[in-house]
């Protein structure tokens, strides 16, 4: 089959095209044909760090994490799915698992869901990671009816699905951007768009929430910007972040009594722990977006799979608005 393989880590021009084995069918997995996958900002920190972070995988490696396709085959005690359904999921790409950068990937049933029946393969591909990321952060800080949610990044690949599940559960949805584009896309996602660079944490605290702060925050920029976080939190208030990897000032989270959430969503995959968790958060994800509440937004450029240097770079170049997929 034909792969994109990775030999040494580095910059964009590492992809290698290659001829490599098919992947062997395993118990509790499925053979995917692969027609579309798309590009996360844990892909590209793979391909450039390689061995120096810990859940990298091999080379020669093929990465890639998140897919969509049709079963090939399917493994012994493989009870959910049938040869020739349409199916998504994230279930590659790291550690010993090969990723979706090739015409076919080996994947754990746990780990997938049957495609929504309203996107095409390039728009289901561009869900997962990004999906159960979302889903599993505001769904742990208990989002319900009637709080106000701020989404840090909503423009994002993370923050765009975040600001529709919101508006889902019945939130007051508002959200950061820094760009025209970015604010035009929050208000078009149902949300209150707000310019950081125009706009403090005070200022529109106390213009959308009188002063109080918000009940939940879903911050998809997280670092230093957590504590623009906390300041804007209410009181017991909860926030979730996917980016918690520095030393922070937590007084702010003493003093205010805040719960924070940290999402890492390839723990799963990495350490074969409650992936089933996974698979049931797609299958809901499946039924919420042909319910017409979620729709993924993909930039304009379209790459193939030997343009996958590209897509790395235009991801890295950070002008791309909504997740950027690639065909297989």
């Amino acid at each position: 089959m034909k792969a994109m393989i990775v030999n040494k880590f580095g910059g964009t021009e590492v992809f290698e095209k290659s001829e490599v084995n098919k992947p062997f069918l395993k118990s509790g997995h499925i053979l995917v044909k692969v027609a579309a996958t798309s590009v996360n900002t844990v892909d590209t920190m793979i391909r450039q760090m390689g061995p120096e972070l810990p859940l990298s995988p091999a080379p020669p490696a093929i990465l890639g994490m998140d897919f969509a396709g049709t079963v090939e085959e399917i493994g012994e005690g493989v009870t959910k799915f049938s040869v020739g359904d349409e199916v998504y999921g994230c279930a590659g790409g790291l550690a010993d698992l090969q990723g979706a950068l090739a015409e076919f990937m080996l994947a754990d049933e746990n780990l997938v869901a049957l495609k929504p029946k309203t996107l095409s393969m390039r728009e289901a591909a561009a869900i997962p990671l990004v999906g159960i990321t979302a889903y599993e952060g505001l769904t742990r800080a208990g989002v319900h009816k009637g709080q106000k949610v701020l989404v840090h990044g909503g423009a994002g690949g993370v923050g765009h699905l975040a600001v529709q599940l919101a508006n889902h559960f019945g939130a007051t949805v508002f959200s950061t951007g820094g760009t025209e584009e970015q604010l035009d896309l929050i208000k078009e996602l149902g949300a209150t768009s707000i310019n950081f660079k125009n706009e403090t944490v005070d200022d529109y605290v106390r213009k959308y929430t009188e002063g109080r702060g918000f009940d939940v925050i879903f911050d998809s920029v997280g670092g230093q910007n957590l504590l623009n976080s906390f300041n804007a939190a209410a009181l017991n208030s909860h926030i979730a972040t996917t980016v918690s990897l520095l030393e922070i000032d937590l007084t702010t989270v003493h003093f205010k009594g805040l719960s924070l959430h940290v999402v890492f969503m390839l723990i799963p995959m990495l350490h074969n722990h409650q992936r089933k968790v996974h698979g049931d958060i797609l299958s809901k994800l499946s039924e919420i977006i042909d319910s017409g509440k979620i729709k993924p937004h993909l930039d304009a450029q379209n790459f193939s799979l030997e343009d996958i240097g590209d897509a790395h770079a235009r991801l890295a170049s950070g002008t791309a608005v909504g997740k950027i997929v690639v065909s297989i």
